[in-house]
C-alpha cells in the first residue's frame, strides 16, 4: 500500500545545512533588524509617530522586517550562486497544492479566535470585544500582504527551518524557530504606536511557538511552499483583530502579566500545536531529516 504522507522536501540539501550557514544567518539577521528595530523605539520615544512620513521611523521598521529574507538570499546567493537563489525564490510559486492548504492558511488564525470568544463568553460569562473590520476589506489586505510576507518567510521558512530540520527533525526545529522569531520581535515592544507595545512577551513569545509550530507543518506538508506560509502570515496578522488582545498599561514588556484573551489565545494555539506534533512524530518527523529526503 502507497505511503500517503508526502514525501518530506524543504528544500536544501544536507551538506548545505552547516551549523555555520544558520548562525552567520541569525547574527546577521539580528544585528540588522535589531539596529533599525532599537533605533525605531528609542525616536518613538521622543514623540516621533510611526505614520509621521518625515520621521522615518516605517523605513526603519521595512527595512528592519524584510532583513530575514536579504540575508537569506545573500547567503544563497553566496553558497550557491544565482542557482540557489532561482530555487529559493521559486519556492513562492509553488501553489498547486491541496485546496484545504489554502483553508487551513486562510482560516488558521480566525478560527483560533473565534474559539478564544466562545471561550472567554464561558469563563467570564461575557463575550470580548469583536473587531469591526468589514470581512470584504480584511479578504483584500490579506491578498495584498501576502506578497510583503516574502520579506520574512524566505529567510525564515525557506532558509532557517530547512537547516535547523535537517539537524534536529522538524518538529523541534519548528519550536526553535518559533523562539528565535518571537524574540527577533523584542524590539518592538517597547516602540510607540507599535500594536506590541504595551503587551506581555511571555504570552506572545508562547503564542508565536504555536504558530511557527503549525506553520513548520504546513510547509512540510505543501512540499516547501513559501507561498501557502506567506499566504498564512498574512492572514494572521490580518484576522487577530477579530478578536483583539486587551492591551496592558504601558510598563515591562517581559512581565508576563496578560488579559484573559491573550492567554486563551496561548491555550488554543497549542491546543492546534499539540495535534501538529503529534502528527510530526506519527510521520517521523521529530529526527533529524535522512540526507537523501533533504
Amino acid at each position: 500500500m502507497t505511503d500517503p504522507r508526502p514525501t518530506v522536501t524543504l528544500g536544501v540539501e544536507a551538506p548545505r545545512s552547516s551549523a555555520g550557514g544558520i548562525v552567520a544567518f541569525l547574527v546577521l539577521t539580528f544585528a540588522v533588524t535589531w539596529s533599525c528595530y532599537i533605533t525605531a523605539a528609542v525616536q518613538s520615544g521622543h514623540s516621533s509617530s510611526i505614520a509621521d512620513p518625515g520621521s522615518g521611523l516605517r523605513a526603519l521598521i521595512l527595512l528592519g522586517t524584510i532583513t530575514p529574507s536579504l540575508i537569506a538570499l545573500a547567503l544563497t546567493g553566496r553558497a550557491e550562486g544565482a542557482a540557489g537563489i532561482r530555487i529559493l525564490l521559486g519556492r513562492i510559486l509553488r501553489w498547486q497544492v491541496s485546496a484545504r492548504h489554502y483553508i487551513f492558511a486562510v482560516g488558521y488564525m480566525a478560527a483560533v479566535k473565534l474559539t478564544v470568544a466562545v471561550a472567554h463568553r464561558l469563563v467570564a460569562g461575557a463575550w470580548p470585544r469583536f473587531w469591526e473590520e468589514p470581512w470584504y476589506l480584511m479578504a483584500a489586505v490579506i491578498v495584498v500582504s501576502t506578497w510583503v510576507q516574502a520579506g520574512e518567510e524566505v529567510g525564515w521558512r525557506g532558509y532557517a527551518l530547512p537547516r535547523l530540520a535537517a539537524r534536529w527533525g522538524l518538529a523541534t526545529a519548528s519550536i526553535v524557530l518559533g523562539v528565535i522569531w518571537a524574540v527577533w520581535h523584542l524590539p518592538l515592544f517597547y516602540l510607540h504606536g507599535a500594536d506590541t507595545y504595551g503587551q506581555s512577551f511571555p504570552a506572545y513569545l508562547l503564542q508565536v511557538v504555536a504558530i511557527s509550530i503549525a506553520m513548520a507543518w504546513l510547509y512540510w506538508r505543501t512540499h516547501g511552499s513559501l507561498l501557502l506560509v506567506m499566504l498564512m502570515h498574512a492572514s494572521i496578522n490580518n484576522t487577530k483583530g477579530i478578536v483583539p488582545a486587551v492591551p496592558r498599561l504601558p510598563g515591562n514588556p517581559l512581565w508576563p502579566g496578560a488579559s484573559l484573551t491573550s492567554w486563551l489565545g496561548v491555550a488554543v494555539l497549542w491546543a492546534v500545536a499539540a495535534l501538529t506534533l503529534v502528527r510530526m512524530r506519527q510521520a517521523g518527523l521529530t529526527r533529524p531529516l535522512p540526507r537523501n529526503r533533504i
